[in-house]
């Protein structure tokens, strides 16, 4: 080193840098700012290039870096872009987990949720999106176990596992909701029976019988259910008439009520619905009730 190289103390690289003495005395002492030579009394001093490694190592620490990772950086063991890179990425994970946190604790505060329902809506909110999927692969799986790849009910089996498992960045209410209420339905063994039971009846009982147009029913049925008309009602049966033929023989009648009670369930339908909720896509009127009101208006009048 020349004699005229300027060196400074720990208390003048502390004025210098507005930086506190204990923090450039603490990094010398790890090894991150090494001294250029120590003076007779044995203190350290430091030349012009630990100014400069110093705003160096105060912008890494500012942005994030870890002590270790500012090492290799100045050892030139990586380059900054190669651990900036990495941040980015580390980064885009925190924001997206902070902003499913905000939706979150915003469903709370909107729900008023015991400390059980937050604990399961944290606990989901963590999930990843393949363990999401597992959820309702795995519901999926038992519901529909032994169906035949080409059976049209495998169809049925492929539309209830596509779900988007991968929240959105920043989701909404709904979007929480709907995945919670779609996890708990999932898991509920009377829901994975009936819907079961749904499968099995579809698979050895191929609906058979009269036929009749679904848009017909709800466009009589609804606008029934839209005027307070009652299924028992001399004004129900003309709507029924108008949607079962009516000729179709009593044992037609029957098999058909049957039919429409095996396959009418409001939770299965609660499924396609959070589906769409989490998936972004337009909701769709629900149906339940109108089969409901035409259930209990066959129920009348075969009873008749």
């Amino acid at each position: 080193m020349s004699e005229g190289t300027e060196l400074f103390t720990i208390g003048q690289l502390a004025r210098r840098t507005g930086l506190q003495v204990r923090t450039i005395r603490f990094w010398s002492d790890i090894g991150l700012l090494p001294p250029a030579e120590r003076s007779g009394g044995g203190y350290r001093l430091y030349d012009a290039e630990a100014v400069a490694r110093l705003d160096l190592l105060r912008t890494l620490r500012e942005l994030g870096f870890g002590l270790d990772v500012v090492r290799e950086v100045l050892c030139r063991t990586t380059t900054v872009a190669q651990v900036a890179e990495t941040h980015v990425s580390a980064l885009d994970a925190e924001i997206r987990t902070l902003r499913l946190r905000r939706a979150v604790l915003r469903t709370v505060a909107k729900r008023g949720s015991t400390i059980e329902e937050t604990l399961l809506m944290h606990k989901l909110a963590r999930l990843s999106a393949q363990e999401r999927q597992q959820i309702i692969d795995d519901f999926v799986d038992c519901v529909f176990a032994g169906v035949d790849p080409d059976d049209p009910a495998a169809r049925i089996a492929s539309g209830m596992r596509q779900v988007n498992t991968e929240l959105p960045d920043d989701p909404s209410p709904e979007q929480v909701d709907a995945w919670i209420e779609l996890a708990e339905l999932a898991g509920d063994e009377d829901f994975r029976r009936r819907a079961r039971e749904m499968v099995v009846a579809g698979r050895d009982a191929p609906p058979s019988g009269p036929d009749f147009d679904h848009g017909a029913v709800m466009e009589h049925v609804g606008r029934a259910l839209r005027e307070g008309v009652t299924p028992e009602s001399a004004e129900g049966k003309a709507v029924l008439d108008l949607v079962v033929a009516p000729e179709t023989p009593a044992e037609q009648r029957v098999r058909l009520l049957g039919q429409m009670e095996t396959f009418t369930d409001a939770r299965v339908e609660r499924y396609w619905q959070l589906l769409g909720i989490i998936n972004d896509r337009p909701p769709f009127p629900s149906a339940v009730p109108v089969f409901e009101w035409l259930i209990a208006a066959l129920k009348a009048d075969i009873g008749s």
